[in-house]
């Protein structure tokens, strides 16, 4: 065996070795160490369709002795996955857990926020189980979420004992209104720096929230709400609470005040609960993200083995020579694709999710803003290559830039069977994580899931729009910016690729939420979600730029990278949006 193949035998072992391990912890954090049930279930609406849950149910629970049940529903896509921390030590403490994908979420059936954002039917669902003492029930929502635990108690009134928001608010976006007597035994969990302050609780920022007249109104006094006291009665059910642990909104998810907080209020509304010392839920965590690190890692092995493979080796051809020097006008064209990409994300997420029309073709409102981003990026990259090309005297039918087609066909074919071939082996890992081990790849607010039916079916639908700006990619990364330093350095290349690729949304989130610490606001508070959103670029980003830096190095064309990257993020997009058409 060469050293090139032992090389890719040895991270092939690395990457397994995250991906099941990781899974493995995960698995074993998620079911508290084996003392939880973890079960996939279906919940019929009212339509015929269907919602997707996850029932966690505590060892020693049974239709003889049933335990207390607690509904839990994650935000705006988002799925239940994001709810695992609270999940989890909500069964700890001998909860039977239902945490749900929102209709148009995950796998539950769309329309997006359809049936009271999922909570009536899941309270139902939840209240009937055998295993669930009916009389004793608590109801927890994140953001989105907590307006379908609302809509829940609204309308099951009698079906409940308590409810907790975390990040969320009564009488917003629809929601049902709030008084000093609904919902019952209200817990807020309202971060000091939540992004969403002036949704929720309508304040000028986050820290003012206590002041805030709307919250007022539900606690039953004219002064400002104090973080920590309870107001009045548990035994009556208007009893209410307020705690804002020093997170943000998506970092409730995994802030242990937040989680403890949330869960505290819940055992001291309900009945039967059990006392747990600390938390186990960062291990589901933890294991998640080592699973996505190794799942990103086994790309490059497999690129590299399936592109030297015999049928598969006309896809690539010696590295070409660079076109570009690391002179000024390099540095120019670095801060352009550093800089434009940002300019453009807020004016085109807002057009796209907002104006772009919702139909069966483009059924997802921020796929919708993140395509049109996309585009218009093509729109200026060319341009600027164009511009360039004029004044260089250049063609893009220069072999350089690795835009030629070889034997034709036959090279762009044997390219996407490259890229087929990484990504579905990717997809099959996962697959046989999730039979396995009920987990997928996931850290923080990214995540990577299986994509059900119909979710090929968007797939297929938005990939051409996206295969268009990764291929523009490939030409700015590999032909305007690569240079003699980033030819011979593979290291170097990805690195500054990276760096070119990521520093723009870095910097624009520095701004945001440097303002927002300072302020409690962020600098622009309307683009809360598309802030929100911009961790995920962060997140993947530096993946783009490595497998395309890899795959340019490794094949001397841009198209595998082009292709491999629209196939992975196409699926990644699609899997962990909302679908607002109801198909």
């Amino acid at each position: 065996m060469d050293t090139s193949r032992k090389q890719i035998a040895v991270v092939v072992v690395v990457a397994l070795l995250l991906v099941f391990g990781g899974s493995a912890l995960a698995y074993w954090g998620q079911t508290a160490g084996g003392d939880v049930d973890v079960q996939q279930v279906d919940v019929e609406t009212a339509d015929g369709g269907t919602i997707d849950g996850y029932l966690y149910v505590p060892d020693g629970v049974t239709a003889d002795d049933p335990a207390p049940g607690v509904l839990a529903v994650h935000g705006y896509i988002n799925s239940k996955e994001t709810q695992s921390s609270f999940a989890i030590e909500y069964a700890r403490a001998g909860h039977v857990v239902l945490a749900i994908d929102q209709p148009g979420h995950g796998y539950s059936d769309p329309p997006a926020h359809a049936h009271g954002w999922g909570g009536p039917p899941a309270l139902e669902y939840l209240a009937d189980h055998d295993l669930v003492d009916e009389d004793n029930i608590g109801l927890e929502g994140h953001s989105m979420g907590g307006w379908a635990s609302v809509a829940a108690a609204a309308e099951h009134p009698d079906r409940y004992e308590s409810v907790v928001l975390v990040g969320s608010a009564t009488g917003s976006a629809g929601a049902p209104e709030g008084d000093e007597t609904f919902p019952r035994n209200l817990g807020v969990v309202f971060t000091e720096y939540d992004e969403f302050h002036w949704l929720m609780w309508e304040t000028e920022t986050a820290p003012a929230t206590p002041e805030s007249e709307k919250l007022q109104s539900v606690f039953g006094t004219d002064e400002p709400v104090e973080e920590g006291q309870v107001y009045g009665d548990i035994e009556d059910g208007t009893a209410r609470y307020l705690s804002m642990p020093a997170t943000t909104h998506p970092g409730a998810h995994h802030s242990p005040t937040a989680v403890g907080e949330t869960v505290d209020w819940t055992l001291e509304t309900l009945e039967g609960n059990e006392d747990t010392e600390g938390q186990l839920w960062y291990w589901k965590e933890l294991g998640t993200a080592l699973a996505l690190l190794g799942g990103v890692l086994f790309l490059f092995p497999a690129v590299g083995a399936l592109s030297r493979a015999g049928p598969l080796e006309g896809a690539s051809r010696a590295l070409p020579e660079p076109v570009a020097e690391r002179d000024r006008g390099w540095y120019v064209a670095a801060v352009l694709t550093a800089i434009v990409p940002v300019l453009l994300y807020y004016p085109t997420m807002l057009l796209g999710s907002e104006s772009m029309p919702v139909t069966a073709v483009t059924p997802q409102g921020e796929t919708n803003g993140i395509v049109l981003w996309a585009l218009a990026n093509v729109v200026v990259i060319a341009a600027l290559l164009g511009l360039w090309h004029r004044n260089s005297g250049r063609s893009l039918t220069d072999e350089r830039y690795g835009l030629d087609v070889g034997d034709g066909l036959g090279t762009i074919g044997r390219s996407l069977a490259v890229a087929v071939g990484a990504v579905g082996g990717l997809y099959v890992l996962l697959w046989i994580v999730d039979a396995a081990f009920m987990t997928d790849f996931r850290a923080w607010v990214l995540g990577v899931k299986l994509m059900s039916d119909l979710h090929v079916r968007i797939f297929l639908t938005y990939l051409p729009a996206l295969f268009v700006f990764f291929l523009a990619l490939e030409v700015l990364l590999h032909g305007r910016l690569r240079t003699r330093e980033t030819t011979d350095s593979l290291r170097r290349a990805i690195a500054t690729n990276a760096v070119v690729l990521t520093g723009g949304f870095v910097l624009l989130l520095a701004v945001q939420y440097g303002v927002l610490f300072a302020t409690g606001a962020l600098a622009l508070p309307m683009t809360a979600l598309q802030t929100i959103i911009a961790f995920q670029f962060v997140g993947l980003l530096p993946i783009v730029a490595a497998v395309s830096t890899y795959c340019f190095h490794r094949t001397g064309r841009v198209w595998a990278g082009a292709l491999l990257n629209s196939l992975l993020l196409t699926w990644i997009i699609v899997a962990s949006q909302a679908i607002h058409y109801p198909f």
